[in-house]
């Protein structure tokens, strides 16, 4: 039986802030730390008569501070089971997870990271601003550093006229923007997200999308997030992990390049975008890449690049 190992119990292999050894994540250059570090991650479930599903099998995947990656694959092919192995709500089989260099435990009892799903969960009794203040209520702040934390998220999300209303009078964006709020309340440098925009129509899906960078951006929080779409994760992501079919494996690795174009509705409609678009659609199905197409201009989801 593999024994489950904590990167964090061992000698950082990163330099600096330069790469990470496995050249897929950068590390943080004051801490040497990845914001999220998995090497040779399985989890295998018990199946039925004795048999196992090995639903995740040898995942490597670094997450830099700061960064935006997408989990994408195919349904069933353990994106949401890696999310709970990150978050601490489910235990590897085998191999090694870090999160800022603690286990994932440490990382969640030091409220290193907030989590958000496709539902938002809101408590239908408390308001808007009793659902964020919520998880500091719970760790014991004290009532001013409470309001305020709350008020700051609220005018963040651009809630300020809606701090009193319940969540059945809100939209299923506006709840998703508190979900968002309530997560980012005890200022986490990790973002976990498991296809939070995936029950909203288009139009609301991507405006919210346009308020997660903004958000993101404001926050410098680094992200994890789960999806099914192809034009979410480009438009969102710094890099895009693609997931093969079940075992989940690692089958490719996408940086999304865009051409000195802002993380807005005019990306949407920008040659780099649908470059982009195609590059992980074709990771996905297993195509290769075409070598005729140049190589666009990296860019970043937090800032514009206008040489």
């Amino acid at each position: 039986m593999s024994v489950i190992k904590d990167s964090a119990d061992r000698p950082s292999t990163s330099s600096g802030s330069g790469p990470a050894s496995s050249g897929s994540g950068l590390t943080d250059s004051s801490s040497g730390l990845a914001a999220v570090r998995i090497r040779a991650l399985h989890r295998v479930f018990p199946g039925r008569k004795g048999s196992t599903v090995v639903a995740l099998e040898g995942v490597d995947v670094d997450v830099a501070p700061g960064e935006f990656v997408s989990l994408i694959g195919p349904s069933g092919c353990g994106k949401s089971t890696l999310l709970r192995l990150i978050a601490d709500l489910d235990t590897p089989t085998a191999g090694e997870l870090a999160v800022f260099g603690k286990t994932a435990r440490q990382a969640r009892l030091d409220q290193d990271y907030g989590i958000a799903f496709q539902q938002a969960g809101l408590l239908p009794w408390r308001t808007v601003a009793g659902n964020i203040e919520l998880p500091l209520k719970l760790h014991g702040a004290d009532r001013r550093s409470r309001r305020e934390r709350t008020l700051e998220l609220i005018e963040l999300i651009g809630l300020s006229d809606f701090a009193g209303h319940y969540p059945d009078q809100l939209s299923g964006g506006m709840q998703q923007r508190v979900a968002i709020a309530r997560a980012l309340a005890e200022s986490p440098k990790l973002l976990l997200m498991d296809e939070p925009f995936g029950a909203l129509d288009e139009m609301t899906r991507e405006r919210m999308q346009n308020e997660l960078v903004r958000i993101c951006g404001e926050t410098s929080a680094a992200v994890v997030f789960v999806t099914h779409s192809i034009p979410e994760a480009v438009f969102l992501s710094d890099r895009v992990v693609v997931m093969s079919p079940r075992p989940g494996r690692i089958s490719d690795k996408v940086t999304v390049s865009i051409a000195g174009v802002a993380r807005d509705d005019a990306l949407r409609e920008n040659d780099s975008f649908f470059r982009s678009v195609a590059q992980v659609r074709e990771a996905l199905h297993g195509v290769q890449p075409r070598s005729s197409q140049a190589a666009p201009v990296v860019g970043s989801r937090r800032a514009v690049e206008t040489g």
